[in-house]
C-alpha cells in the first residue's frame, strides 16, 4: 500500500486516477478546491502553503507519490497561477515528504497544448522570472484575450520538470519526475468544447487524434498509475505524449 497526494482530485484525471489507486488499496490524499480530503486553492501562495502543510499533517510527512494535476484552462492569469505556480509549488512543497518512502515518485500534468503556439515573454519570465512579473503580464495578455495563455502554462511546467528531473534533489535522491501530456480528455474541462459532434469533429481537426479520438480520463489514470509505481525505476524527465497521436501528426519525425 503506496500514499499518494493527487491535486484536481475531485474531476477528470485526478478523479479517475483517485479512483484507480483507491481500487487497488492505496490511500489517496486529493487536493482540491472542494469534495477532498485537503481543500485548497492552488492559485494563491497561501494556499499553496496549506497544501502542504495540512498534507504533512495528515500523513506525518510521509508519502510515497505526488501528481500534480491541479489545472485551469481559461484564458485568464489565474491559469497561470494554478498551472505553473500551483504545479512547481506542489512538487517542490511536497518533494521532502518524498524522502522518506523507499520508492518516491512524482509526475505533473502538462498537455499537448504544450505544441500550440505559446506568448514567448511569458513563457521566459515563467521560467527565468519572478511571479509577480509572470502574473502582472498574464494580466495584460488576459486584457488582450489571453488566447496563448494555456499552452504556456503548458510548455513553461514541460520544460521545468526537464531542468529539474536530472537534478541531486530529484534523480539524485532516486525520485524519478516526470510528466504527461493529454491530448483532449473527456473531462468537465472539456465538456463545452466536444458538446456535439460538430465542436468536436472541429477540436480534431486542431488537435488530430487518430488513435481512438478523444479519450476517456482512465487512460492517463492508467498512465500515472505506472509513473508513480515502483516498476518505473529508470524514466526520467520525460513529457509522455498520451495524445492519440497528435504529437506525432504535428511534428513527425523532426523530434525522437
Amino acid at each position: 500500500m503506496r500514499t499518494y497526494v493527487i491535486t484536481g482530485s475531485a474531476s477528470g484525471i485526478g478523479l479517475a486516477t483517485a479512483t484507480m489507486l483507491h481500487a487497488r488499496g492505496d490511500v489517496v490524499i486529493g487536493v482540491d478546491r472542494h469534495d477532498a480530503e485537503v481543500v485548497a486553492d492552488l492559485s494563491t501562495e497561501q494556499g499553496r502553503q496549506d497544501m502542504v502543510r495540512a498534507v504533512t499533517e495528515r500523513t506525518d510527512g510521509h508519502i510515497d507519490a505526488v501528481v500534480a494535476n491541479a489545472g485551469l484552462a481559461t484564458p485568464t492569469a489565474a491559469t497561470v497561477a494554478v498551472n505553473y505556480y500551483g504545479a512547481v509549488a506542489t512538487l517542490e512543497g511536497l518533494r521532502p515528504l518524498l524522502l522518506r518512502s523507499p520508492n518516491p515518485r512524482a509526475v505533473a500534468t502538462a498537455s499537448m497544448a504544450s505544441l500550440m503556439p505559446v506568448d514567448e515573454q511569458l513563457e521566459r519570465t515563467l521560467l527565468d522570472g519572478t511571479p509577480t512579473d509572470a502574473l502582472e503580464l498574464a494580466g495584460k495578455l488576459e486584457e488582450a484575450g489571453g488566447q496563448t495563455i494555456y499552452a504556456t502554462t503548458k510548455r513553461a511546467l514541460a520544460r521545468w520538470i526537464r531542468r529539474h528531473a536530472a537534478t541531486a534533489d530529484w534523480a539524485g535522491a532516486g525520485i524519478p519526475l516526470n510528466a504527461i501530456a493529454p491530448g483532449i480528455i473527456r473531462t468537465p474541462m472539456t465538456a463545452q468544447m466536444i458538446s456535439t459532434p460538430e465542436a468536436t469533429a472541429s477540436l480534431l481537426e486542431l488537435v488530430p487524434m487518430p488513435l481512438h479520438g478523444v479519450a476517456e480520463p482512465a487512460a492517463c489514470a492508467s498512465l500515472i498509475g505506472w509513473l508513480t509505481s515502483p516498476e518505473n525505476t529508470h524514466l526520467c524527465g520525460q513529457v509522455v505524449f498520451i495524445d492519440g497521436g497528435s504529437d506525432v501528426v504535428l511534428r513527425g519525425d523532426s523530434v525522437w
